[in-house]
């Protein structure tokens, strides 16, 4: 395997709607859909569809969703051997709701993915250990990706932290210990409480994190582009400009495509560079995964682009 997604799943459940309801009151929506989400499985799949040979650890719930979670993650690529059910409790599920402007609210309910332990990433260490590259988020508990984090450091894998959905407690220290440092610039703000409302602003807020010690910062700015920070030097992707459908799950594929690209090409603008482009391409579909391109797919995107 070159790349291991240790996170979270999700069962998405997809509003359609022109106007969000006040309180106490019913609208009727125009369309609505069920598709597989959650953070680590959009990253894993992103991967996996981009070529990537791509493991993931994670859990499902013993309900309903969960057949159709680890079916899906088969017939996208993904190796399923370490996705395994936390008894009595329901899979993760993710009500979002898309705007007629194409913007998303998400709500996050857990579910099996709180119940990822450090014991499941000992389950798959002869799996983990071969791997070149692994994929963290915040979707499961802290304690089990500082496990992760330290279990790459001591079999030297490279490391991609997406601090989603942020926490203002989250260990930099842990942070510091992971490659790649990938936030949006909502979790930029929650993370060190500085504005983030412009270009410059954004890299007065990624400056002070790079003076507590990381090492490489990607800042993804959905339509601005993204932002590679690292020691002194600044690197920005302009964005590919395309009619957004659906922006849910870009950012999950853009460091999905990134993973795959890095592992390939072994250059981070590069990966950069084609990781904007698939997070663009995303957009232009409805829902998370099933927007996602594989690689013949995006090649064409890439041509008419």
């Amino acid at each position: 395997m070159d790349i291991a997604v240790i996170g979270s799943n999700m069962v998405d459940l997809i509003t359609y709607t022109n106007q969000l309801p006040k309180a106490g009151e019913t609208l009727e929506a125009p369309d609505f859909a069920i598709g597989c989400g959650g953070k680590g499985a959009n990253q894993a799949v992103a991967a996996a569809k981009m070529g990537g040979r791509v493991i993931m650890v994670s859990k499902v719930g013993d309900d309903l969703f969960a057949p159709n979670t680890v079916a899906n993650l088969q017939q996208q690529g993904v190796d399923t051997r370490f996705v395994t059910t936390a008894p009595g409790t329901s899979s993760g599920v993710a009500p979002i709701f898309v705007d007629d402007q194409s913007q998303n609210r998400i709500l996050i309910i857990k579910g099996a993915n709180q119940q990822l332990k450090p014991a499941d990433v000992d389950a798959a260490a002869g799996a983990l250990k071969s791997c070149q590259l692994m994929i963290l988020q915040l979707e499961i508990p802290l304690e089990t990706v500082y496990y992760a984090i330290d279990f790459a450091r001591q079999h030297d894998i490279r490391v991609i932290l997406n601090p989603a959905p942020a926490v203002a407690d989250l260990d930099i220290a842990y942070a510091c210990k992971c490659d790649f440092f990938m936030p949006n610039e909502t979790e930029l703000e929650i993370l060190t409480g500085m504005p983030v409302g412009s270009d410059e602003e954004i890299k007065r807020a990624g400056q002070t994190l790079l003076k507590r010690g990381l090492k490489n910062l990607i800042i993804t700015m959905g339509a601005r582009g993204s932002l590679w920070m690292s020691g002194d030097s600044v690197h920005q992707v302009a964005p590919t400009a395309v009619k957004a459908v659906d922006t849910s799950g870009a950012g999950d594929a853009f460091i999905g495509c990134f993973a795959q690209m890095l592992v390939k090409t072994g250059d981070i603008a590069t990966a950069m560079t084609q990781a904007s482009a698939y997070a663009a391409c995303s957009v232009t579909g409805r829902g998370t995964q099933r927007a996602y391109p594989d690689a013949d797919t995006f090649q064409r995107f890439l041509n008419l682009n």
